[in-house]
C-alpha cells in the first residue's frame, strides 16, 4: 500500500461489504479505523480493529466530519441502506452526508472511494438507485480524488441482504422456488471488489467511475442453481417459478415487516431492483486494471462451501418460521389464559390461594404471555423478547414445580411441552443476530 494511503475510514465496517473490505486492507498493513451506529457489533463482527461510533444520519454537513477525519489519509464508503426506515433516510444516508463527507475531503486533500451500486444513477426506476446516484455526482462535483466503484450482486463467504436470499432459496429442499427467473444479473466475487478498493488507494486504478461486473450475465435461476451447487444442497427435482401477480403483495408484507424494523430482502425495492436486472459494463475497469472479473462460477469455487455455510442456508430459511410460531404461542397462551381465567385460577384456588390473589396471578402471566408475543414481532426487541420468553418458561417450571408438582405427571404433559418453547427461544435468539 503507497504510503499516502496509511490511514483508512471505512464507512459501513462492519457491514457484508464493509467488513471484508476492512479485512483485506489491514492485510496489506493498512491501519484502518471503522465507522458505524453499534460499537457492540464492530466489536463482534471486528475485533481489535480502531472504531468509531457514528450515523451517517446526523453526519449531514462538512464540519460534522472534521473530527473524524483528522490523520485520515482515505475513506471508503461501504455504508448504505435498502429501503427507507425512516423518513428520508437513504437521502441523509445515501446523498446528504456523502455530499458534507466530500466538501470536506476536498477541503483536506483526502481520497474517496464510494462503494456504490450498478445501475446507480440519478434517473434510475427506485429511490435507492436515484439517492445513490445523487450521492455519486455529489462526490463527482466535490473536487475530491474520488474513485466510484458499482458492483454487481456481490458474492462473498458471508451473506447479507440479496445473497444471504439466494443462499434461503437454494436451501428449500426438493424444489426450486424463484421469482423473476429470467431476470439478468451480473456477480462480482467480494475479493474482486476488495481487490478494487485498493487498487483505488495505491493509485493502480485511475480516479473515475467503474462497473464492478463480471462479462457475462446469468438468469436469476442460474444464480440460484449455481448456488445450490455451491452449497452442496441436491438439485432441485422442479423448479416452481412464482407467478408475478404474487410479488405485489408479497413486496407489501415485506414493507410492512419493514416498519416494524424487519429487513426483509423481499422488500419492493430488492424486487424492483431485481426485476429491472443487475447489470453494468465491465469493460472501463478492464481497460483500466489488464484484466476482467471472475465469472460466477470461478467465484463459488474460490469460497469454500461446508457443513456451516449449508447449516447457515437452512437456519436463515427457518428464522422467520421459528418468530412467526413463538409469536402464536405466546399471544395464544395469553389469550387463552384471559378466555379461561376462572378455570386457570380454579387451579391455584385449589392450593388455598384467595380468589383475588389466584384471579389476579393468572391475569398477569397472560398479559405477561400476550407482551412477549407481540414484542418478539419488534425487531429492536426481538432478542429480549427471546431471552424474556425463556425466563418467562423457567418461572412456570419452578413455580409449577413448587405449588402444582402433580402436574408433572399430567398425561397431557402440560409441563413437559414448556421445554421446547424454551429451547425454541434460545435457539431463536442466535438465529436473530444478524451479523
Amino acid at each position: 500500500m503507497a504510503e499516502s494511503t496509511k490511514r483508512v475510514l471505512v464507512l459501513g465496517a462492519y457491514g457484508f461489504i464493509g467488513a471484508e473490505v476492512v479485512r483485506a486492507l489491514r492485510a496489506e498493513g493498512v491501519s484502518v479505523t471503522g465507522l458505524g451506529r453499534s460499537a457492540e457489533q464492530a466489536a463482534r463482527v471486528l475485533p481489535g480493529v480502531p472504531f468509531a461510533a457514528g450515523d451517517l444520519r446526523q453526519l449531514l454537513q462538512r464540519e460534522d466530519w472534521g473530527p473524524l477525519l483528522q490523520g485520515v489519509d482515505a475513506v471508503v464508503n461501504c455504508a448504505g441502506v435498502l429501503q427507507d426506515m425512516a423518513p428520508g433516510e437513504l437521502e441523509a444516508v445515501h446523498h446528504t452526508a456523502i455530499s458534507a463527507l466530500a466538501a470536506a475531503c476536498a477541503e483536506r486533500g483526502i481520497k474517496v472511494v464510494q462503494v456504490s451500486a450498478a445501475g446507480a444513477g440519478t434517473k434510475a426506476a427506485t429511490e435507492f438507485m436515484r439517492s445513490k446516484g445523487r450521492g455519486d455526482e455529489a462526490l463527482r462535483a466535490s473536487g475530491a480524488a474520488a474513485w466510484i466503484l458499482k458492483p454487481g450482486l456481490v458474492i462473498g463467504q458471508g451473506a447479507y441482504g440479496g445473497t444471504r436470499l439466494l443462499r434461503m432459496l437454494a436451501a428449500v429442499p426438493l424444489v426450486q422456488p424463484v421469482a423473476l427467473a429470467d431476470a439478468s444479473v451480473q456477480c462480482v466475487g467480494m475479493p474482486d471488489l476488495a481487490a478494487a478498493v485498493a487498487a483505488a488507494l495505491t493509485g493502480v486504478l485511475p480516479p473515475g467511475t467503474y462497473d464492478l461486473v463480471e462479462d457475462q450475465p446469468h438468469t436469476l435461476e442460474a444464480v440460484l442453481e449455481e448456488t445450490r451447487n455451491w452449497l452442496g444442497f441436491a438439485p432441485a427435482r422442479t423448479v416452481l417459478r412464482s407467478p408475478v401477480w404474487l410479488l405485489p403483495p408479497v413486496a407489501a408484507c415485506a414493507d410492512a415487516l419493514g416498519r416494524l424494523g424487519w429487513r426483509s430482502p423481499l422488500r419492493s425495492t430488492a424486487i424492483a431492483e431485481i426485476r429491472s436486472g443487475v447489470r453494468g459494463d465491465p469493460e472501463p475497469y478492464r481497460a483500466a486494471i489488464g484484466q476482467g472479473l471472475a465469472p460466477l462460477e470461478a467465484i463459488c469455487q474460490s469460497l469454500p462451501a461446508g457443513r456451516a455455510q449449508r447449516l447457515d442456508a437452512r437456519m436463515a430459511l427457518m428464522m422467520p418460521v421459528a418468530v412467526a410460531v413463538l409469536s402464536l404461542f405466546w399471544l395464544a397462551s395469553g389469550l387463552v389464559g384471559l378466555w379461561q381465567l376462572d378455570s386457570a385460577a380454579q387451579v391455584l384456588r385449589a392450593k388455598g390461594w384467595s380468589t383475588n390473589l389466584a384471579g389476579s396471578s393468572v391475569v398477569f402471566w397472560s398479559l405477561a404471555d400476550i407482551a412477549l408475543g407481540l414484542a418478539i414481532l419488534w425487531r429492536p426487541w426481538a432478542e429480549r423478547a427471546c431471552l424474556g420468553m425463556a425466563a418467562v418458561s423457567l418461572v412456570y417450571l419452578l413455580a409449577a414445580t413448587v405449588v402444582t408438582p402433580e402436574m408433572w405427571a399430567d398425561p397431557l404433559g402440560p409441563l413437559v411441552k414448556v421445554l421446547p418453547g424454551l429451547l425454541l427461544a434460545l435457539i431463536t435468539h442466535q438465529l436473530l443476530q444478524e451479523r
